[in-house]
């Protein structure tokens, strides 16, 4: 297709006795190289691959002048392979191999230069994008304040989604459910862990009103006398 109609030619430079053949092998030239149907507004969609350490990808055709939708999948790896960042990748994207809508809106997108980052939080509110794959942020930052003889008080890091909070259970399995081993439900940050045995175990995950969970919990192990 010619990029340029006969009526164009003078304000792009051209003389109107241009031959059309010019502008059609000219045109043709740009849509092979180039990969542009048009000098106008065009739609395409490309695939690409988060580089390792990376968050930011550049897309190869630009300005832009908008993102309309972007899916993301995390790649399977080999187990010796594994690093914190791939793990919260993981977590944010869902099983490998699954794709999953990301939200625009959680994007920064640069459209002169065609770059957006993906959206970062470890440590409070939402890591997951995209309605199949929704989980919260995990509790890298709990800790444990203090141990005495008949209680474990921690501070979970972060403050509690609204309408949610932390659920503490004795295996790392079951979550939002009964059960022998739910230890406790806590709709504020800091708590306490009540203690039975001298050497004990728990897990403890972030919950939300809609009863969405972190991706994993957090491992507290305690052993001290108890009274």
């Amino acid at each position: 297709m010619g990029y340029l109609l006969p009526a164009e030619y003078a304000a792009f430079g051209l003389t109107a006795e241009t031959a059309d053949a010019w502008v059609t092998a000219a045109s043709a030239m740009m849509e092979a190289y180039c990969r542009r149907p048009s000098l106008l507004t065009a739609s395409y969609t490309e695939r690409m691959r988060v580089p390792r350490r990376a968050q930011t990808v550049r897309l190869s055709y630009g300005p832009l002048v908008s993102v309309d939708a972007v899916k993301a999948r995390y790649a399977r790896v080999r187990e010796d392979e594994l690093e914190p960042m791939q793990v919260e990748f993981a977590a944010a994207f869902g099983l490998p191999g699954s794709w999953v809508d990301v939200d625009v809106a959680t994007l920064d997108v640069s459209l002169p230069t065609g770059e957006f980052r993906f959206a970062w939080n470890g440590v409070g509110s939402l890591m997951a994008l995209g309605s199949s794959g929704l989980v919260l942020a995990n509790l890298q930052q709990l800790a444990v304040t203090s141990v005495t003889e008949t209680a474990l008080q921690v501070d979970a890091g972060t403050a509690p989604p609204a309408g949610g909070g932390f659920e503490v259970r004795r295996r790392d399995a079951g979550f939002g459910e009964g059960g022998v081993d739910l230890v406790l439900r806590s709709s504020v940050r800091s708590f306490a862990i009540p203690r039975a045995a001298q050497v004990e175990r728990y897990y403890v995950s972030m919950y939300d009103a809609s009863g969405t969970y972190s991706r994993f919990s957090c491992g507290v192990i305690v052993n001290w006398p108890v009274g």
